[in-house]
């Protein structure tokens, strides 16, 4: 893949499988505009001098996401890795649990792709990543508003994906199983870690469906489960 110097916008990408995609996209030309929340994940961010970071960004917040996005001229592509996960049985989850999914996770989400839709002045790429609950509801026991808010991420990506099709834009997710990171190493110690899969194989595929190289998918929702 050659990105040739064109601009991506990373959102979460100062966090573990964030990391692991802007290290795919620079490795590939692409210049890298990234936003971020933690104050100390910025700064332990490995590649600071070749990125510009923006923040602290809320992405629920209208005019966080217009700063991130503002006097971007030549953006290819933006890629929203930001969210959040609770796990909550429903007859325990009020509104206030179901809302905060909902803009952790899909309002986030819509507010980036209608800023970078905004943004994009050609053809163009957006990558949004949703989760396995998302794809297969089944899945999803308790933690019912994390389904449904990742659910939901993938039907805003299909139905902009048709919008966009005239306008050469393509918009995919990426549908993860459990990550194998640190922190859910920590969470599920009992588990078999060798079958989740990696940031950085997870990378390889939101850095080609972002790609110039990706050149006819669209509106798909891409498994990437590793053998879990």
């Amino acid at each position: 893949m050659n990105f040739g110097n064109r601009t991506v916008i990373v959102t979460g990408g100062t966090g573990a499988l964030g990391r692991a995609v802007v290290a795919a996209l620079l490795a590939a030309g692409a210049r890298c505009r990234l936003s971020w929340l933690d104050e100390a994940e910025a700064e332990a961010f490995p590649d600071r001098d070749r990125v510009t970071l923006v923040g602290p960004c809320r992405l629920t917040e209208e005019a966080d996401v217009a700063r991130l996005y503002a006097g971007v001229e030549d953006l290819w592509a933006s890629v929203h890795i930001a969210g959040g996960f609770a796990m909550s049985p429903l007859e325990d989850t009020g509104k206030d649990g179901l809302m905060e999914m909902l803009n952790t996770n899909l309002v986030s989400c819509h507010l980036c792709c209608r800023a970078a839709v905004r943004a994009l002045r050609g053809e163009g790429r957006i990558v949004n990543v949703s989760a396995r609950p998302g794809l297969e509801p089944r899945q999803g026991a308790g933690m019912s508003a994390y389904a449904a808010s990742k659910a939901a991420v993938i039907a805003l990506t299909q139905a902009l994906a048709a919008e966009l099709a005239p306008r050469s834009i393509l918009v995919n997710a990426v549908v993860p199983s459990i990550i194998d990171t640190p922190a859910n190493r920590t969470a599920m110690p009992g588990a078999d870690h060798d079958a989740w899969p990696k940031p950085d194989q997870i990378a390889a595929t939101i850095a080609f469906l972002a790609s110039p190289d990706n050149k006819v998918t669209t509106g798909g929702a891409i498994p990437v489960y590793g053998r879990s």
